[in-house]
């Protein structure tokens, strides 16, 4: 049976890559980019999607509710670090306003056609961020934490109601996302900071994350997965095991 899924942010990373894989099982597949280069490079790139610029902090948001969406895939989503001592208010604005409020509205826009036909399903892509934090990650992570309890809430409210919401939580994976995150910091922060006396470990906290990063390829495999399920669970870890191999507290990292 053909599934119509909605993605958002496969203009790159992990949603194009789940765009491409899911159109390649027959899926309908509906590729939201944030900008009009992204749709229409990858409009040219893969005919076989439809593709749509929705940037989710604005209202191209309101184009969601004109699909008979099935599955949606809240993937859009953006990174900022920095001590929470000196960080920009502005930049963490920001983030909530794609990371969180971005993925509600686009959430809240297609759930209405979902309880009328009795049946859907929401991936939220979270991180394991979103359930651990550390030195410098605090703003990116404050937004993943915020994902877990809009997921696990929605999850409770709307099961009985044949929606189905669950949480996708993947490690560091070569995307270039988590390098481009690591060095945001970098852009503002500097000697006159007064988290300055902290440098060694936000650079450490960086070669941390970005150092050793894994085949986004195990991320695309389970987001196909999880669209083609017939139950999920609440958190999904990509590696399962990565929450083993994490330091149990900021603390061991000093």
């Amino acid at each position: 049976m053909t599934t119509t899924v909605l993605i958002t942010g496969a203009g790159s990373g992990f949603g194009r890559g789940a765009a491409l894989a899911l159109a390649a099982r027959g899926h309908h597949v509906i590729a939201t980019t944030e900008t009009d280069a992204q749709a229409e490079e990858l409009a040219a790139a893969a005919p076989q999607l439809t593709v749509e610029r929705m940037d989710i902090t604005t209202g191209d948001v309101a184009k969601a509710a004109s699909f008979e969406v099935d599955v949606l895939i809240n993937n859009a989503g953006a990174g900022q670090t920095g001590p929470l001592a000196d960080v920009p208010l502005d930049r963490v604005r920001r983030l909530f306003d794609v990371n969180v409020f971005g993925t509600l509205a686009v959430t809240q826009a297609v759930l209405p056609g979902m309880l009328k036909r009795g049946h859907g399903r929401v991936i939220i892509v979270s991180s394991i961020a979103g359930v651990v934090a550390g030195p410098a990650f605090g703003p990116y992570s404050m937004t993943k934490h915020a994902l877990e309890a809009m997921g696990k809430t929605l999850r409770s409210e709307l099961a009985g109601q044949g929606v189905d919401v669950t949480l996708l939580n993947p490690g560091p994976y070569l995307t270039g996302f988590n390098d481009r995150m690591a060095d945001s910091m970098w852009e503002w922060f500097g000697d006159d900071s007064l988290s300055a006396p902290s440098t060694p470990l936000f650079q450490m906290m960086r070669q941390f994350v970005t150092e050793g990063q894994m085949d986004p390829q195990e991320v695309v495999d389970r987001m196909v997965e999880l669209v083609e399920a017939e139950t999920t669970d609440e958190n999904n870890f990509v590696p399962p095991n990565i929450l083993g191999g994490l330091p149990a507290s900021a603390d061991e990292l000093g």
